[in-house]
Formats: structure tokens, sequence, C-alpha cells
């Protein structure tokens, strides 16, 4: 177990450990991240994936800790609201990650602590899970970091780790990350613009600038234009954003479009103007970078 490698960084107490016994759902899957083993997993125990099942928010503690763990949900929820000085759209972290965290084939968090430390091809070294977070502030959300052992910082991992609760180390679980597509088929843009009318624009908008609330944030978020993910974000590459829509769009209607269906809109809406990432450069050091990345 790496529970001292992975809480150490934040200053949590030792009470947040009695809360989750985490596992290993991520973000993106494949060249992305190599999973770092754990006694768990090498036991050979871990052959079968866990179903997600988010805990019920009666079992929050009482006192500091769970303070934390409510804290880190109003943060994932209401991201742009709650810190607007690291948010330069207008996302929420939830935007992708439906359900708080804890949809299946929707990225969802549940077990994620439990990964970390791990490898990731996209920057060449072993990340902690803050800088997978702030990879998701800088990339994702377009604006700033989070300080390490911020109370900001903090909450997000207490919640994510409260999400993981029941999970042990080194499981997987049901839905990690975006179900990918496979075989990939070729995408057609121009009939994913058909598709986008008809299934997409009463939400997102025929401009692809989203839906507004009044105070400034989204009803539905942008899904391109100044106000959308930049080109750094994981969405911003065909592969993922395929998988998300073909698992989870139109909201609540998850899995009616096909698999050529979901590569074509995708397709269409990655490649519309959206914000640069000034450090992609520096991505993919080691030359092993995806057929998808935009750049």
């Amino acid at each position: 177990m790496r529970h001292g490698h992975r809480f150490a960084p934040l200053a949590l107490s030792s009470a947040l450990l009695s809360i989750a016994t985490i596992a290993s759902p991520g973000c993106h899957r494949g060249s992305e991240r190599t999973t770092t083993s754990s006694p768990v997993a090498s036991s050979g125990v871990a052959d079968q994936p866990i179903p997600i099942k988010a805990p019920d928010e009666r079992s929050i503690p009482a006192g500091s800790i769970g303070d934390a763990i409510r804290r880190g949900k109003t943060l994932v929820t209401r991201t742009r609201e709650e810190l607007p000085d690291h948010v330069g759209n207008g996302l929420h972290c939830t935007s992708c990650h439906l359900e708080g965290g804890a949809r299946a084939n929707a990225g969802p968090w549940v077990g994620i602590p439990g990964v970390f430390p791990e490898y990731r091809s996209r920057n060449a070294k072993v990340n902690v899970i803050e800088e997978r977070i702030n990879d998701c502030f800088e990339r994702s959300m377009n604006g700033k970091p989070l300080s390490f052992g911020s109370p900001e910082m903090n909450a997000i991992v207490a919640y994510m780790s409260w999400l993981s609760r029941g999970v042990p180390a080194g499981r997987d679980v049901e839905g990690r990350g975006f179900k990918r597509i496979k075989p990939a088929p070729a995408p057609n843009p121009e009939h994913g613009k058909e598709i986008y009318l008809v299934r997409c624009a009463s939400c997102h908008g025929a401009t692809g600038a989203g839906l507004d609330l009044p105070d400034g944030g989204y009803q539905f978020p942008a899904l391109w234009g100044d106000r959308s993910f930049n080109i750094g974000a994981g969405m911003a590459r065909l592969n993922t954003a395929a998988a998300f829509v073909r698992w989870n769009m139109p909201l609540g209607q998850g899995g009616v479009l096909s698999d050529q269906d979901a590569y074509d809109v995708a397709e269409y809406f990655i490649r519309q103007q959206r914000p640069d990432f000034a450090r992609k450069a520096e991505d993919w050091p080691k030359g092993d970078k995806p057929a998808d990345a935009r750049y």
C-alpha cells in the first residue's frame, strides 16, 4: 500500500486514510499512463474490475476530514464559481467527469488515488495525483494550477479518496476512464456536422458556444471557442472525445449513437477553433505521441 506516499505532500491527517482503501481508474488509457504495481495487483487478486458504486453521503465523517470532503465536492461541481482565478473558461470538473466523478465510462474518480504515483508518457515522468489534477486545470479548464498542499487541492483529493472508499489499492473498476471504440472507424466530419445540428446543438448551441447561465457560467458547456477546453486537453483528442460521446451523449441518452456517429461528431467539434496550450511543445518529449494528438 502506498498511502504514505500519496498523502504526505498534502499534509492530510491519518484520519483521511481510514476512509478509503483506494484503487485505480484514470482519465486516459493506453500510452498516456503506465500504472505502478501494488502488492494487491501483483498477487493475482486484481483480475476482475470492481463495480463502481459511489458511497452514500451519509458516510462522510464528521469533523475536519468531512468538511474537506464536502468542500472538495463543491469545488469539482462548481469549479468556475469557486475557483475563478484558476478556471479560464466556464467549465466545471464535472462537465466531463459526470455524476460527481462516479459515472462509469465518463472518467470516474472512484479509485483514482490508488494509481498514483504513476508514469505518464505525456510528460515522460512519474506524476503524483496533484500533478494530474493540475493537468486538468491547465488544459481542460484552460486555467492555472492549484498550489500543492493548498486547502483547495487537499479538499479535491479528500473527495476523490472518499469516493474510492472500499476499493482496494491495485484494483481496477468497471467503466474506468473512457471506453474506447475498437476498431476506430474513419471519421466523416461532414456527417458529424449533421449529427451535431440534430443531436447536440439544442444544448451546446449551433456555434458550439454552449448555453450560458445569468451568472456567466454554463447550463451546458461550450465545445469550441474561447470559453472551451484548450488544444492540450484530452477531450481535444479524437479517440477520447468519441468515446465520451458514444457512451454519455446526448446527456441522459448515452449509447444511442453508433460508433461511426460518435467518431463523426467528435471529429467535427474537436477540429473547431479553441484556445492553444502554451506548453504543448513540451508534451511527449520521448517521441511517443499518440496518433490522435492535435499537435
